[in-house]
């Protein structure tokens, strides 16, 4: 974990700091850690009971999700990949993914599914929602990239009975992230190397 003096570094040094390690590891290591971490997000009790999980492509160093993704199918479960909302902006929708999904590149630079309304699963209908982040603390607050679009879309999770899983590197745990009123806490993260749960 890192010590660092949190609380005197702005959001922007933390997600400046964090990515750069994270950029830091090697194509070995993330493959190695890709590989566990899809390992321990299968093994975690509401993932195996999960009908539609939705997760993310990963970018910028992130942990791979694609391991993740394989297994999932294999496991039989419907995934979803987060797509910007064309008429809302600053909010998501989730859209069915499968082997043969055509993907484009939308205004992040990030690969998405091509939307087609008939792909779209109402948020209601997720079981479990992996969540990327920048950052982690040891109570559960999440760091994002800074566009608010996973802290919209968990705004009501529990009443959508949906579970937000964040999914990270272990070096993305810092020991306390400055909150701010609109960040939502997440009740689970999982690494290569542990379950998180509050």
């Amino acid at each position: 974990m890192t010590q660092l003096p949190e609380l005197s570094l702005s959001r922007q040094e933390i997600r400046r700091m964090i990515r750069q390690r994270r950029r830091a590891l090697t194509p070995e290591q993330q493959r190695r850690f890709g590989q566990q971490a899809a390992a321990r997000m299968l093994s975690f009790p509401p993932v195996v009971m999960a009908h539609t999980v939705a997760v993310f492509l990963s970018f910028d160093g992130e942990l791979d999700t694609q391991p993740l993704i394989e297994q999932l199918w294999q496991a039989g479960k419907r995934v979803y990949l987060p797509v910007l909302h064309p008429f809302s902006p600053g909010n998501l929708l989730f859209l069915h993914y499968h082997p043969q999904s055509a993907l484009v590149t939308n205004r992040l630079k990030i690969q998405e599914p091509r939307l087609d309304v008939r792909d779209v699963l109402p948020l209601a209908k997720l079981d479990v929602l992996v969540t990327s982040l920048v950052a982690f603390d040891e109570g559960g607050q999440r760091l994002g990239m800074g566009g608010g679009f996973y802290d919209r879309t968990l705004q009501n999770w529990q009443q959508h009975k949906i579970l937000p899983v964040g999914y990270a590197h272990d070096c993305q745990l810092v020991e306390k992230l400055p909150v701010e009123e609109w960040d939502i806490p997440l009740p689970a993260v999982v690494t290569p190397s542990k379950i998180w749960e509050w």
